[in-house]
């Protein structure tokens, strides 16, 4: 039997993985690729965790890396469900890296990963739906019905059949461009 609710800290989970040469990009810093592969691991594992199905990432909200990450560290990624949808879950992630001699930590990144949860037959699947029992709680829940608003209000804005350009010209006039429009 599928709960219709479940506890947030059921699925939450955290990884910790030593930062290896291997793992670095031609200025010796770890490559933001690996980051992302591992991001989508747990967001893929917190997601399945909490739907107890299979899941597909969707989408993938603002990466910023914020501090790079030295070979040696170890990377810490923390992944909790913020949000449910009828069939899609937006997965909160932290990602944090320690120094091992200074034991000096840095926030290197947050993201939110937007995952469907698929049935044996690969169609997209019914959640149980998270029990909010905190403030913070209640704040990523609505942050998250805010984004996916503001997501699709963005997209409609700029979609081909009605961009005016005239409305954005002002936005070009001080940036790095130049207009030559063809006819």
């Amino acid at each position: 039997m599928i709960k219709k609710f479940k506890n947030i800290e059921d699925s939450q989970l955290t990884i910790t993985e030593l930062m290896l040469p291997s793992h670095s990009n031609f200025s010796g810093k770890i490559h933001g690729g690996h980051i992302l592969n591992l991001m989508d691991q747990i967001a893929f594992a917190c997601a399945s965790k909490h739907s107890s199905n299979y899941c597909v990432t969707a989408s993938v909200n603002k990466v910023d890396f914020l501090n790079p990450i030295e070979v040696g560290e170890l990377l810490t990624l923390k992944a909790s469900v913020n949000y449910t949808g009828r069939t899609s879950m937006v997965i909160g992630l932290r990602v944090e890296s320690e120094n091992i001699r200074t034991g000096e930590t840095k926030h290197c990144n947050s993201s939110y990963f937007t995952m469907v949860a698929k049935d044996e037959n690969e169609k997209s699947t019914p959640v149980p739906g998270i029990i909010l029992t905190s403030k913070d709680e209640v704040r990523r829940y609505a942050r998250s019905i805010v984004r996916q608003n503001e997501g699709s209000k963005r997209t409609s804005r700029f979609n081909s059949n009605v961009f005016k350009i005239e409305d954005y010209l002002n936005l070009l006039k001080e940036s790095n461009s130049k207009i030559e429009l063809k006819a």
